[in-house]
């Protein structure tokens, strides 16, 4: 059976896809303007809060220490807001899913490694249940499938970059 012409399988993929987009770009927004989900208003970047800020200084863990220092670093607010916004979006739209897998998988690796050991769990967590869902991404045509990947493929820019696909 099809779903607007698509299959079981790569409806799955797009599920995932578009979940994880809104889940980042998601990330962002409330960041941006402390929406009040993760972020208050009163910690908004906008406002002159730190974006990286609340989750760096709370981690426990082998390599914390490193972490904590980053933390509030205007060159990594700075990179974690465009990656979550990038990420989010090339996700939502289908296009530049190879990079943003990658991206996103290095993103959520770092992530992980900030509070290793997990408090809930000796080394899963769903910073890697994402890491995976990223590599996986990038090695179908899930952009494709209800999405801008057909036409961002045929860009002369993803042609001559191929990793931009």
């Amino acid at each position: 059976m099809k779903i607007l012409g698509y299959g079981k399988e790569q409806l799955a993929w797009i599920g995932v896809r578009l979940v994880l987009g809104w889940i980042f770009l998601w990330a962002f927004l409330d960041k941006l303007f402390g929406l009040g989900y993760s972020t208050t208003s009163a910690r908004a970047w906008l406002n002159g809060g730190s974006p990286t800020t609340g989750y760096l200084t709370n981690t426990k863990g082998v390599f914390s220490g490193l972490f904590h220092s980053l933390s509030g670093n205007v060159g990594i607010d700075v990179l974690f807001m465009v990656a979550l916004l990038a990420i989010g979006v090339a996700l939502i739209l289908g296009i530049g899913m190879k990079i943003a897998g990658y991206s996103g998988a290095v993103l959520m690796a770092l992530m992980w490694l900030a509070a290793v050991p997990p408090t809930t769990n000796p080394i899963v967590d769903d910073h890697l249940v994402y890491l995976f869902l990223f590599l996986a991404m990038t090695t179908v045509k899930v952009g494709q499938w209800l999405g801008l990947g057909k036409w961002w493929i045929s860009t002369p820019i993803v042609k001559k970059f191929p990793i931009l696909e």
